[in-house]
C-alpha cells in the first residue's frame, strides 16, 4: 500500500482537545483557589468526576507523538529530522518559558500552588534548554516534564533513522521497546531510557502509523494489541494515584483510551483524510503553547480574579481557558510562525533566511508535505 503523506487535520483536532482536557484538569482540580480548600471544593459533582479524567490528555498526547514522529521522519535525514524537531519545540518554549517567568515576577502566588519559588536566573536558562530534569533543577512549571520524555523519544527514534527506517525495524523496535518497559521497573537506572509508564503509547502511536503506510497487516495489528492491553494496566495506576477526595473508577479512564485507540485507528485508515476544516488547523497551532502557559499563569488569573470580584470559580476556569487561547494563538503567531522556520533552515543547513510571505501568510508548503503541525 503506497504511503500517505498528506497532512492530517483531525490530529491537529485532537491535539487541542488533548490540551484542552489538560488545562481543565489542572485548573480545576490540581490546585487551591483560596489557599485553604481545594478547588474541586468549588466545583459541582458531576463536573469534578468529568474533569479528573483530564490527565488523559498526556497519554493521548504520546500516542499522537509517536504517530506524527514516526510519519514525519520517515524520508528525513537524522539531521532534518532533529532540525524540524527543535523548530517545533523550542521557539514556543523559548517564549512561554519567559512569559510565565515574567508572570511569576509580576504576581506572586504562594499558598495552594503546586509550583517551585525563588527561581534563580540560573535555574531559568537551564529552563530553557528542557534539560531542568536530567539537571535537577526545578520546572518554571510542572507540566515541562512531558517534554523530557518527548526529547528521549526524539532521540531513540533519530537514532533509528540513522540506521535506517523500514517496517521490519521499526516493528521489532517497537515490539522490544514494548517489551522491555513491562518488565523494568519505574525506579530502575534503565527506566531513564526505557520510560515504562508512556512507552506504550509512544509505541502504539508508531504502530499506528505504520498501519497508515502498510496497511492493516496482522504483525502491526497484534503489536497494537499488545500496545492496548498494558495501557490499561498502565492507566489504572493512574487513576489510582489521582486521589482526588472522591471515588475515582478505573473504567471511565479504560474507555478514553480504548476511544483513543480507535479514533486514531480510523484517522490512519483514511477516515478524515477528507476533513479541510481551517479551524482545525488553527486549533493544532495553538495546543502546544496552550498546553505550555496554562498552570501558573491560570492559576493566577483564577486566584486574582477570585479574590476581587467574587465570581463563581467554574466561570473563572472557563474564562481563563479562554484567554489562554488567546495568548496561545499569540505565541503561535508572532514567535513560532517566524521563528520556527528559520530555526529549522540553521540546523538542517547552517544558513538563516526568514520565510517567505505570501499573501500575508508564511510559506507552509515544507510542513504541509511533511505532515509538521504549525
Amino acid at each position: 500500500m503506497a504511503a500517505k503523506t498528506n497532512r492530517l487535520l483531525a490530529l491537529d483536532g485532537l491535539r487541542l482537545l488533548c490540551a484542552l482536557a489538560v488545562a481543565f484538569y489542572h485548573l480545576g482540580m490540581a490546585w487551591s483557589v483560596d489557599g485553604v480548600r481545594p478547588t474541586t471544593a468549588y466545583l459541582p459533582q458531576p463536573v469534578k468526576s468529568v474533569l479528573i479524567y483530564g490527565f488523559l490528555g498526556v497519554e493521548m498526547f504520546f500516542m499522537i507523538s509517536g504517530f506524527v514522529i514516526c510519519m514525519s521522519g520517515w524520508d528525513r535525514t537524522p539531521r532534518e529530522f532533529l532540525a524540524s524537531r527543535a523548530a517545533r519545540l523550542y521557539p514556543a518554549f523559548w517564549a512561554c518559558v519567559l512569559i510565565t517567568t515574567a508572570v511569576m515576577t509580576m504576581l506572586p502566588l504562594t499558598e495552594g500552588i503546586p509550583l517551585p519559588h525563588g527561581l534563580t536566573s540560573a535555574d531559568i536558562a537551564v529552563n530553557l534548554t528542557m534539560l531542568a530534569e536530567p539537571l535537577n533543577v526545578p520546572y518554571v512549571d510542572t507540566v515541562y516534564w512531558t517534554l523530557w520524555y518527548e526529547l528521549r523519544f526524539y532521540a531513540l527514534f533519530a537514532i533509528l533513522i540513522l540506521i535506517g527506517l523500514t517496517r521490519r525495524r521499526v516493528v521489532v523496535t517497537g515490539a522490544g521497546w514494548l517489551v522491555v518497559s513491562i518488565v523494568v521497573p519505574a525506579g530502575a537506572p534503565l527506566a531513564e531510557l526505557v520510560m515504562p509508564q508512556f512507552a506504550p503509547y509512544f509505541v502504539a502511536g508508531i504502530t499506528i502509523y505504520l498501519i497508515r503506510r502498510h496497511g492493516p497487516r496482522l504483525p502491526l495489528c497484534a503489536l497494537l494489541a499488545a500496545c492496548w492491553a498494558v495501557t490499561l494496566f498502565r492507566v489504572r495506576e493512574r487513576v489510582l494515584l489521582a486521589n482526588p477526595g472522591f471515588p475515582v473508577p478505573v473504567w471511565p479512564a479504560w474507555l478514553i483510551i480504548t476511544l483513543a485507540f480507535v479514533v486514531l485507528v480510523a484517522i490512519a485508515l483514511g477516515v478524515a483524510d477528507r476533513w479541510n476544516w481551517r479551524w482545525l488547523a488553527v486549533g493544532g497551532a495553538v495546543s502546544y503553547p496552550l498546553y505550555l502557559l496554562h498552570p501558573r499563569i491560570g492559576y493566577t488569573m483564577i486566584r486574582y480574579a477570585h479574590d476581587n470580584t467574587g465570581l463563581p470559580v467554574p466561570a473563572l476556569i472557563v474564562a481563563a481557558v479562554l484567554v489562554l487561547l488567546v495568548a496561545a494563538w499569540l505565541v503561535h503567531h508572532l514567535v513560532e510562525r517566524p521563528v520556527g522556520p528559520a530555526l529549522r533552515r540553521w540546523i538542517a543547513t547552517g544558513s538563516i533566511r526568514l520565510p517567505r510571505i505570501r499573501n500575508g501568510q508564511h510559506h507552509r508548503s515544507a510542513a504541509i508535505r511533511s505532515g509538521q503541525p504549525w
